[in-house]
């Protein structure tokens, strides 16, 4: 066991210098999945749903209802459309740099998830009307109601980043780090013990 700043770490969970190729593996299928799911339901909503009627399923439960949305989530930002792809940009930048040192596959999960929402909308940003840089988003799920009257219409980009976003704190919160080690509370050791010992 090594001490780390008021934790132990794991003597066989020590980290090892560069990447893990497994853990680039996941990141990157992950990222292209959830680019691909995101861009092939946004497809089909754009080509099947009808943006008065919405579809109502699960007994109200979920709503689809097509929307295009110029700002961020609760359409927050939708004068200044031209900021989220450079914010989107900066993320990946950060997500790369991490996976210089990537070795642990829950991490890349986690990652993946944001890297893969983040580029989904990018590319409704990008290619999508009204023109480069200023696209609207593409969302169509609407929970409890239709048209987001009870929360904020979203779409599958945005379920990737808040699952990837909860998965990475989970992991920070019990130790994980990026590297593949584990980091544990260590226990102080009492006089008794001490005296035990001796």
């Amino acid at each position: 066991m090594q001490a780390v700043g008021g934790t132990t770490l794991n003597a066989d969970e020590q980290a090892a210098p560069g990447f893990a190729p497994r853990a680039v593996a996941v990141l990157a299928v992950t990222t292209a999945v959830a680019v691909a799911v995101d861009q092939w339901v946004k497809h089909l909503s754009t080509e099947n749903l009808d943006p008065r009627e919405p579809v109502r399923l699960l007994g109200g439960l979920i709503y689809l209802s097509l929307l295009r949305n110029s700002g961020a989530a609760f359409s927050f930002g939708s004068g200044h459309t031209w900021i989220f792809p450079l914010i989107t940009l900066v993320v990946v930048g950060v997500i790369v740099w991490l996976a210089t040192k990537l070795r642990s596959v829950p991490w890349a999960l986690a990652l993946g998830l944001v890297l893969g929402g983040a580029l989904g909308n990018l590319t409704d940003r990008l290619f999508r009307a009204p023109g480069p840089f200023q696209g609207h988003v593409v969302d169509m799920i609407s929970v409890f109601a239709p048209y987001g009257e009870r929360f904020a219409v979203f779409n599958i980009a945005d379920s990737c980043l808040t699952v990837g976003v909860c998965l990475a704190v989970l992991l920070e919160l019990t130790g994980r780090q990026r590297d593949g080690t584990r980091i544990t509370k260590e226990k102080p050791v009492t006089g008794t013990q001490t005296e035990e010992k001796a």
